[in-house]
């Protein structure tokens, strides 16, 4: 299983609603996400709004984001969130996710 933790930064004065929506995310997503084997998902979130996003994944990185971009609920999920999030430069906020390097685990 591949760790991963990845940031993006989510517009401070719109945090409040991001997490609101995280309260209620879609079943339909969440049905994706399992089924592209996104495991241990958890979203983390400074006050300023960024961001830390950490899952489980049994291949890579690439191939979860690639797994998503062919469910077509996480196009819509993705339209949505968009305005949420700074420095995106067109892009959907989950293409836009910077992977971080793991330095350290302890299990």
């Amino acid at each position: 299983m591949k760790r991963i933790g990845f940031i993006l930064k989510v517009r401070a004065e719109l945090v409040e609603e991001y997490k609101e929506h995280h309260k209620k995310v879609w079943p339909e997503m969440l049905e994706a996400l399992s089924r592209t084997g996104w495991r241990n998902y958890s979203l983390f979130m400074r006050p300023d709004g960024m961001l830390f996003g950490y899952f489980e994944t049994p291949e890579s990185f690439e191939a979860a984001r690639a797994g998503m971009a062919d469910e077509e609920i996480n196009a819509r999920w993705q339209e949505m969130m968009k305005p949420y999030f700074e420095a995106l430069d067109g892009a959907a906020p989950d293409q836009a996710m910077l992977e971080l390097e793991e330095v350290f685990h302890l299990d």
